[in-house]
C-alpha cells in the first residue's frame, strides 16, 4: 500500500511539473535594461530594493495570469509578512467583504454577491485564495465604478456633491488628471470610439488611476516596510504612467518596478523599438494560447 501511495505521489508530481513546463513554452520574460531573458527569481530579487511592483496584464491572457500567480507566490516565499497583494479587480467599498472572506467569516458565494466580482474572477482566485491561506493582506484598490461613471457622464465636479461617507472610498479631491504623454496615448486609443473625444471620459480614466494610487499609497504609509504587488490592466502602468505616475506624485520616494505583460507574435524575438520603454520587465506571451475568455 505504501509503495502504491509513493508511486502515485511521484506520478502526480511529474504530471504537475509537465503542466508547468508546458506553460513555459508560451512566454518569455525580458529585462528591458539588458534585453536579455530573465527568470521570475531575478524579478523577485530586484524587488528587494523596491516598494511596489506593478504587473500590467491583459485581462484575458492565460499565460499572464499564470505568471501573476507564480510571481506573487515567489514574492511571498522571499518576503513573507512583508508582502501585500493589491488588485484593480476589487473596489474600495468592497474592502470589508474582501477582508471578511480572507478571515474565513464569509464564503465565496457571499463574496461574489457583496464584492461584485469580475466575470473572470477565476483568473484571480488562485492569488486571493493563496493570500487567504497565508494571511497576506489584499488591497481592494479601485474606486467604485459608479463614481467613475458619474465623472464620465457629468464631469469631475459631480464628485463634490457626494457625502462624506462616499468620498471616503475615493482619493482626495480634486485628483490629478496627468496631462502630457498619458493623455495623448489615451486619446489616440479612444480615437473613433463613441465619446472618445469627450474629455470627461479621460477624467474618469484618471479617477481609476488616482484611486488605485491612493489605495497603494495609504497602505504603504500605514504599513512601513511592506512591499506591494499590484495587478492592473496594462495601460494603467505601461511606461510607468497612469497609476504608477499618480503614485509617484503622492510619494516620490517610493521605489517602483513595473512589468508589462501581453501577447505578441514576436515573443521569441522582440521588437525593442516598440517594447523597451514599457516597463522594467516585458513579458511576451504566445498569442496562439487560448484566452481565458
Amino acid at each position: 500500500m505504501k509503495r502504491i501511495l509513493f508511486f502515485s505521489f511521484i506520478f502526480l508530481s511529474a504530471m504537475n511539473l509537465r503542466a508547468q513546463d508546458s506553460m513555459s513554452f508560451h512566454y518569455k520574460i525580458y529585462d528591458t535594461r539588458t534585453k536579455q531573458i530573465v527568470t521570475i527569481d531575478k524579478i523577485v530579487a530586484d524587488v528587494a530594493s523596491a516598494d511596489v511592483l506593478f504587473f500590467g496584464e491583459e485581462h484575458n491572457d492565460s499565460a499572464g495570469h499564470y505568471l501573476e500567480n507564480k510571481i506573487f507566490r515567489a514574492l511571498h516565499a522571499a518576503y513573507s509578512d512583508n508582502i501585500a497583494l493589491s488588485l484593480e479587480m476589487f473596489e474600495t467599498d468592497n474592502q470589508t467583504p474582501l477582508n471578511e472572506y480572507l478571515a474565513g467569516q464569509i464564503d465565496e458565494s457571499r463574496l461574489a454577491k457583496d464584492a461584485r466580482l469580475w466575470s473572470n474572477y477565476k483568473d484571480y482566485r488562485p492569488m486571493v485564495d493563496y493570500a487567504k491561506q497565508n494571511h497576506v493582506p489584499v488591497i481592494a484598490a479601485n474606486p467604485p465604478r459608479r463614481y467613475v461613471s458619474m465623472v464620465s457622464k457629468r464631469g469631475m465636479a459631480s464628485l463634490d456633491s457626494l457625502s462624506k461617507e462616499a468620498k471616503a472610498f475615493l482619493p482626495p479631491l480634486p485628483y490629478d488628471t496627468l496631462p502630457g504623454r498619458y493623455r495623448e496615448k489615451f486619446m489616440d486609443i479612444m480615437k473613433g470610439s463613441p465619446g472618445g473625444d469627450n474629455p470627461r471620459v479621460y477624467y474618469s480614466q484618471c479617477l481609476w488611476d488616482a484611486g488605485m494610487s491612493y489605495s497603494i499609497y495609504r497602505f504603504t504609509k500605514q504599513n512601513k516596510g511592506k512591499k506591494v504587488f499590484h495587478c492592473v490592466g496594462g495601460f494603467h502602468s505601461a511606461e510607468k504612467l497612469g497609476t504608477a505616475a499618480q503614485l509617484k506624485l503622492r510619494n516620490k520616494k517610493l521605489r517602483i518596478l513595473n512589468i508589462a505583460s501581453f501577447s505578441d507574435e514576436s515573443f521569441t524575438n522582440p521588437d525593442w523599438s516598440k517594447f523597451e520603454n514599457l516597463g522594467d520587465y516585458v513579458i511576451l506571451t504566445n498569442p496562439a494560447l487560448k484566452k481565458t475568455y
